[in-house]
This record gives structure tokens, sequence and C-alpha cells, in this order.
């Protein structure tokens, strides 16, 4: 049976390993989730949100269908921070750690599985970059922690050192590793509205939503090359560069969009620039997401969509896929090979952007559409559950945003249910779960090319 097991294990490919990796963390947590004394009796917990909350916290999303702080005990609240670190890092990434902890060689599968689950284009060099993965994420996560004290041991409901040293480590691992959950307490759909004015806090929280959404090969990259910038990798150049963009042009026309709402003091500025930030992926929200006007939902729609960069804590298609069918739009337009800081962008690139895009869409679009059809009724406000609420839900699920405007808590089991599957597709991609199931043999011949008009 141990040998029939053996070679089964070995016929699987990589996409395979990775995607039953993720669902069986995930069903792991909900179990832990479960046990007496994790949660709170007085408030009781089903299955359904002790999956869902796993999955979101896995899948570092920070959609909550319960408060995490009032539904779990500390116990609950420490599974929960170590579900979304081991989500951040990735079970591959804390596979290779081990097994550089025992002083084990990878094999050439386990070179194969990094590769596909992080994208990289090379094998050369995996544990020792695993290795400063670990170091950076420790020193980061420490460096915000520490940081993050300052805030929380003066926060109006302090009540002990205890609390607030927690709360801090809790909030720098969500931060770094883009998810947006929280202790504070209340379900509401702003998580850390008590700090919307602490101008130290928002900065610190976005700093390590940048860090973790840059990914572990640009921040590696950079600090190899920290003095000689254009020695740097193209790939950490297109990431900086669009997410320079994205940040910036988020914040304007989130700042254009809600003027109305900046001119009666009830946003600012810093909302603006902090609602950019946290929309790629992290979840974090000062302000009511609810409150936001119709085209400012659009825009946060728009940036959760595209999400972080490749081999990072965040989601979405991706900064640098975003960048390639601009490239590749660019070139069909000119007619002229698309290039970018002196490199040329293969086609096989565009190809597996726009293969990531159109996939990406469909997730959204059909998911959107089920739960509209599945949620009829209203909800406690009285506002309908239209067709913007469920597309939002379904770009902040896919994108593993975790922003709401507020319809969470009130989904049905079966709309909680495509939630979360589509988490699941959001964090493990789309192009890896299709790819899992496919055991195909490459093809040595084909048929004369057809032609077929386009546009």
């Amino acid at each position: 049976m141990l040998k029939k097991l053996k070679t089964f294990l070995k016929k699987q490919n990589s996409f395979r390993y990775i995607a039953i990796g993720f669902l069986l963390v995930i069903l792991l947590g909900s179990g832990l989730l479960m046990i007496p004394g994790v949660y709170r009796e007085e408030v009781g917990l089903s299955y359904i949100n002790a999956l869902y909350t796993s999955t979101s916290a896995v899948c570092v999303t920070g959609l909550i269908a319960v408060d995490t702080f009032d539904t779990f005990t500390l116990a609950g609240q420490i599974i929960i921070m170590f579900l979304i670190q081991i989500g951040g890092l990735g079970i591959t990434t804390l596979g290779a750690g081990l097994i550089g902890a025992l002083k084990r060689r990878l094999s050439l599968k386990e070179q194969s599985l990094i590769q596909e689950s992080l994208n990289f284009d090379s094998a050369r060099g995996l544990l020792a970059l695993f290795k400063r993965v670990f170091l950076y994420t420790f020193i980061i996560e420490m460096i915000g922690a520490g940081l993050s004290m300052i805030t929380f041991f003066k926060a109006p409901d302090y009540t002990g050192p205890g609390q607030a040293i927690f709360r801090s480590f809790f909030h720098s691992i969500a931060a770094f590793n883009n998810s947006g959950f929280d202790v504070i307490g209340g379900l509401t759909n702003f998580t850390i509205a008590p700090y919307n004015t602490d101008v130290f806090f928002n900065l610190l929280t976005c700093a390590l939503i940048i860090l973790g959404g840059l990914g572990f090969l640009v921040i590696s990259d950079i600090r190899r090359n920290f003095f000689h910038p254009k020695k740097t990798s193209l790939h950490t150049k297109v990431v900086l560069l669009m997410t320079s963009i994205l940040i910036i042009t988020g914040m304007l026309l989130i700042a254009l969009t809600e003027r109305d709402a900046i001119a009666k003091g009830n946003f600012s500025w810093l909302g603006a620039f902090f609602a950019s930030v946290t929309a790629r992926t992290a979840g974090f929200s000062t302000y009511p997401i609810g409150k936001f006007t119709q085209a400012g939902l659009i825009v946060l729609m728009v940036l959760m969509f595209i999400g972080a960069s490749p081999g990072s804590t965040g989601g979405g298609i991706k900064t640098t896929t975003f960048f390639v069918l601009f490239m590749g739009i660019k070139s069909m337009i000119t007619h002229k090979k698309p290039h970018a800081f002196k490199y040329s962008v293969s086609e096989e690139s565009i190809k597996k952007a726009m293969s990531v895009l159109v996939l990406g869409l469909v997730v959204v679009i059909l998911s959107s559409l089920t739960v509209c059809i599945i949620e009829s009724r209203r909800l406690p406000t009285g506002a309908e559950y239209n067709a913007m609420s469920a597309v939002f839900e379904m770009v902040s699920a896919y994108g593993t945003v975790g922003l709401s405007v507020g319809a969470t808590p009130y989904l049905s089991v079966g709309s909680k249910v495509i939630s979360i599957i589509v988490m699941y597709i959001g964090r493990v991609g789309p192009l890896t779960i299709m790819s899992s199931w496919y055991s195909g043999k490459d093809e040595y011949f084909g048929y004369a090319e057809g032609i077929i008009p386009i546009g």
C-alpha cells in the first residue's frame, strides 16, 4: 500500500501539489477553529463560518463572516495568526524552509514545485533564497510589531501591556502578509477606524503592506543592488514602476471620486492614500467602504483585481501581468515589438498574461452572477444586495483583498461557499488549478493555421 502511495505521489504534477497543499491547510485550520475553547461558547461558531475564516486566513484575504476578536478566544486568534503566516509565506516556501533546516538538498521535483508556486524562472540558489525569505519576514514583522506598539499602547481601549503586545504582533503579521484581519473587536467593514487620523500608524501599515506586496525576489534584489539600482532585474524594475503608478494613480482617483466627503471633513488625503495601498490585496480600511461613491468602488475594484506582485504575500492578477498586457496592447497598436528597460517582452509572456486576465474575469463574472441569483433577500440595513455589492465582494475575494461593502456577514451559506471557492482560486491561481488537473501529453503535430477576423 505504501509503495503504491509513493508511486501515485511521484506521478502527480507540481501544480497539483500546490492546489492540494493549500486545500489541506484550509481544512486543517477549519477543524482547529471548531475545537471547544478556541471560539467563545456564548457566541458560538458554525462550521461554514469556521471554514470561511480559515480560507480567508490561509488565502490572506481578510473577508470575515464573524468578527475575529468577538468570536474567537486568544487561542483562536493565535491559530488565525499562524494560518495567515502560513498562507502568506506559502505552503511550498514553508516546505523548502523545512528541507533547508534538515540540511537536505532539494530534489528536481521539489525545485519544479517551488518554481511553479512562486513563478521563479530558475532553480538556482533556491534554498539560499528561502533562508533569506524567512529572515526578511522575521525582521520586517518584528520591526512592524515593535513600531505598532507605539500606537496600541495608547489605544482608546487599552487594557494592559499583554493586549497591546499581542495586537502589535497580530497587526504586523496581518499587514505584511496582506491580510486584513484585526483583533480590535466589533464587526465592521472599516477594520482600523479608530486610527484613521493616526498618521504614523497609517504610514507604518502602508509600509508593511507595500513590502509584503513587492515580493521576496524584489526585496532580495533591492538589498543586493541597493547602491547600484541599474543592476536590478527587469522584474524588480517593472514591479517598482507599477507599484508606484498604481498607488499614486489610485490615491488621486479615490480623492477625486470622494471629493465631496473630503470637502465635508468625512474623508482625507491620508485616507485616500491608505485606501489605494490597502486595496491592492491588504483589506484594511480606515473608512466604511459602504459609504464610498459608486465611482470610488469601481476604482477600488480595479486596484483589487490587479493586486500585488508575483512571489509576494498578495493576490490579484499581479502587477507584472497588467504591465505585460499593456505592453502587448501597445505593441499591437504601434506594430512594434514590445520592450521595456532595454529588454524585449516575449510573446509567451503576453499569452500567459492574457490567459490570467481572461480566467480572472471569468471567475469574477460567474461567481458574481451566482451570488446575485442566490441572494434575493435584503440586507439588515434595508439596502438590496445589488450587482455592485456582488461584484465588489467577488473581486475582493478573487484578489484576496478583504474589503467589503458590509455584506459578508449576512451572506447565505451558498454565497459563502462561492466566496470560499473564489478566495481559494485567487490565492492558488486559476492557471495553477487548471494545470493541476491536466494530464495530457505534449502535441508534436498540429493542424494548418486558419484565419479568424478579430475586432
